[in-house]
């Protein structure tokens, strides 16, 4: 039932915006009553973290895949990085409602966002030590490198700055930071 509520939310979300939506809106959609959502979300704050949590797993989704794919560690790092930042560009700016969600759970420091962030984290750092075991990448702490990769590309996955950068020619493009970020590693 839970996934069904969140599959409804986020219709209306992605129609109305989810500042317009109610747990009303999504009780209607549902055929049912505003109590039964409430049996599995408290309030519609946890109905929004659970939607924006769905969009990020997708995301982490593909870092995965990326991550388990037979390529060197260099070009896991080159299409993790390209890839969510495609993601963020279709996902997160085409519609401006996902958007707008999205941004509201970063702005309210949600959990899931913090969640999302270790995990992506984790999945750098396996990734890098990868390339460390195999001469790729300078020997250093990969948990750290994989820290400092996060945050240089961070420009490329961040929605809020992907829309203020985004077909800007005085910033770096996406790939030109991927590739600053790939050789920063090796030094």
């Amino acid at each position: 039932m839970a996934t069904r509520i969140l599959e409804a939310a986020e219709g209306q979300f992605r129609h109305y915006g989810y500042s317009k939506t109610t747990v009303a809106d999504v009780a209607k959609e549902l055929g049912m009553s505003p109590a039964n959502i409430y049996r599995f979300f408290g309030s519609k704050s946890e109905l929004l973290e659970g939607v924006c949590a769905r969009l990020l797993h997708q995301s982490l989704s593909s870092a995965q895949s990326i991550a388990a794919l037979p390529v060197s560690a260099e070009e896991r790092l080159r299409r993790y990085s390209m890839t969510l930042f495609e993601f963020t560009v279709v996902t997160m700016l085409d519609e401006r409602k996902v958007h707008d969600m999205v941004v509201a759970a970063i702005e309210q420091s949600w959990g899931v966002i913090d969640q999302h962030i270790d995990e992506l984290q984790a999945i750098l750092t396996d990734i890098i030590a990868e390339g460390m075991e195999k001469g790729e990448f300078a020997k250093s702490d990969p948990a750290h490198a994989a820290r400092c990769f996060g945050a240089a590309t961070s420009p490329l996955h961040h929605p809020q700055m992907v829309a203020q950068c985004i077909g800007k020619t005085n910033r770096a493009g996406p790939e030109d930071l991927t590739e600053f970020a790939i050789r920063a590693l090796k030094v």
